[in-house]
Order: C-alpha cells, then sequence, then structure tokens
C-alpha cells in the first residue's frame, strides 16, 4: 500500500526536484530562479558557483574543527579579481553594483560554506566603500589595491560592549597626538570578526565629546590604520559555531594614528561609516538566504532519500 495520499504525491513531486539537487550541480539547475537575475548577475553566479565547487563540505568542516581562518578560499577569490566586486576598475575592481554583490554573497553561502565562507571575505566587499565615496586618490591607492588584491585584510571595528550597536554612543576616544600628526586612541571593541587574520582595521571612535556637539551623530570620525597587535590586545570569543572565522574583543590604550589615516573630515564619521554600513545589510540578507536554500537543498536530499525508503 502507497504511504501517499494523492495530495502528498502531488507535493513531493514539486518540492522533491527543486531542492534535490546534487552540490556538484546546484548552480547550473537555479530551477525557478532564472528570471530573477540578470546577464551580468548570471555570470556572477557561475563563476562563484565554479570556485566554490573546490571548497567542499570536507574543507570547511575541518577549519571549523580547527578553528583555522580559510585562506585558501580568500586567496583564490582574490586571484580571480571577486575581493573588489563594488570596488572602481581603475584600482582593480570590477565596479559592479551591490546587486552584483548580493549575488556573489548568496552564492557563497548556499554552496555550503556559510556564514564561515561569507564572513571570510564579507568586510572585503562592504567595507571600504566610505574610502571609495570619501577617500582622497592617495588613500585609494594606497587602500584599495592591496584589498582587491589580497595582500591585506581587513575588520570592522564599530561595536562596543558597554553600548552595543548604539553607534552614537561610542565610547572609544581619539585625541590629537600632542605633535598635531597624528591621534591617539583608547578604548575597546567587541565582536569584531576576523581581527586575528586581519592587517588593517576601519575603526570608528569619538574625537568630539557628546556634550561639545549640537547632534549626537557629530563628534564621530573615521580611520583605516594598521592593526598592530602590538599595540591593540586582541581576546578571541569562543563561539558554537562559525569558528573558522574568528570574534574578538578589542582593547586598546595609546594607539597612535596618523592624520593621514582618517577618512573625510574630523567629526564627521558617522555619516561616511553609513555607506558601508548600508550595503552590509543587504549582503547578509543574501547570505542568509542563500544559507536558507543550502539548508532546504539538504533537507529535501534527506528526506527524499527516507521516502524512497519507505
Amino acid at each position: 500500500m502507497s504511504i501517499y495520499t494523492p495530495f502528498t504525491r502531488s507535493l513531493r513531486s514539486k518540492l522533491i526536484p527543486r531542492f534535490q539537487i546534487p552540490r556538484q550541480r546546484w548552480i547550473h539547475s537555479d530551477q525557478g530562479q532564472e528570471s530573477i537575475y540578470t546577464p551580468t548577475q548570471r555570470t556572477v553566479r557561475s563563476a562563484i558557483s565554479k570556485i566554490c565547487l573546490d571548497f567542499p563540505d570536507s574543507y570547511w568542516a575541518s577549519l571549523d574543527t580547527k578553528n583555522q581562518f580559510p585562506v585558501d578560499f580568500h586567496a583564490t577569490l582574490a586571484r580571480h579579481g571577486w575581493l573588489g566586486i563594488c570596488m572602481p576598475e581603475s584600482y582593480g575592481g570590477s565596479e559592479l553594483g551591490i546587486s552584483e554583490a548580493a549575488v556573489m554573497m548568496q552564492t557563497i553561502a548556499e554552496s555550503g560554506g556559510g556564514m564561515s565562507a561569507a564572513s571570510a571575505i564579507h568586510m572585503n566587499i562592504f567595507g571600504l566603500e566610505p574610502v571609495v565615496k570619501f577617500g582622497t586618490e592617495e588613500q585609494k591607492e594606497r587602500w584599495l589595491r592591496p584589498l582587491i588584491n589580497g595582500q591585506e585584510r581587513a575588520c570592522f571595528a564599530v561595536t562596543e560592549p558597554n553600548t552595543g550597536l548604539d553607534t552614537l554612543r561610542l565610547q572609544s576616544v581619539a585625541r590629537r597626538s600632542n605633535d598635531g600628526k597624528g591621534y591617539v586612541l583608547s578604548g575597546q571593541k567587541v565582536w569584531i570578526s576576523t581581527a586575528q587574520n586581519a592587517q588593517k582595521v576601519l575603526i570608528l571612535v569619538r574625537t568630539t565629546s557628546r556634550e561639545e556637539v549640537d547632534k549626537p551623530s557629530k563628534g564621530l570620525s573615521l580611520f583605516y590604520t594598521d592593526l598592530d597587535p602590538q599595540v591593540v590586545q586582541m581576546t578571541e570569543i569562543p563561539k558554537m559555531g562559525r569558528a573558522a572565522v574568528d570574534s574578538n574583543a578589542l582593547f586598546f590604550e595609546d594607539w597612535h594614528v596618523p592624520v593621514a589615516d582618517r577618512i573625510g573630515e574630523e567629526n564627521d564619521g558617522f555619516k561616511l561609516i553609513l555607506r558601508g554600513m548600508n550595503a552590509e545589510r543587504i549582503l547578509i540578507g543574501a547570505e542568509a538566504l542563500g544559507l536558507g536554500f543550502a539548508a532546504l537543498r539538504r533537507y529535501s536530499a534527506s528526506v527524499g532519500r527516507k521516502l524512497d525508503e519507505a
């Protein structure tokens, strides 16, 4: 006797083919998704999927077990030019839009690498948008090329232990150095991803106290500078998952940063950093969507096997 009713047979015939796709072929089927992509986005998705096929589940499981950063994955994307997907062509980027970047990040998460894969390059995709928009030509030349070609990795330091996501209440400060050639930073940041493997940091700190400005959004300044482990104490935070990508608490005092590493004008950092944070929200959504598709594919494959055995 069949275990299926006419309705469940119909449902099974529609759902199982949609998601029961071997990892090696998942990207080439895209059943039901063709119409939502532009030709450029389809090209991005196809190219990224082919790269991801060289990094199977065993690769990500091993790194997660060993708490190791996916250096090979990062280097491969850099070698093929994908770390600069949103960056200007004049500095080695592809100068595509946030939509194409979102397709890329969805595909990476959907490949099976999940948030470990996505988080390994997440900052590279959106983080230096403030530099692209507001940086000087000298800063762009100095910072964008090494990030795009994979020579440097960067982390994003905004969140603090006492203020959480309330960016306007940041307590880390920067004061002008005595010689006027730089700033001296003091404070702490928390939940900073990839700091153990980064050479650079994009950091937002307060340069004028809240009491001295007419709006809370004023008085914050944005810097992109060397992350020196001799000056910045980095403590990794244990997590239940995504162990391949480190999360950290940063503590710093008397950290000297040159004026040349400040992006834009002093006290205008909040409006500058929104340029990157707004893009980040879109990418996180795309990554979550990719992770959902990966979960559905795996679940449907498992259910299909069990039903076939019933």
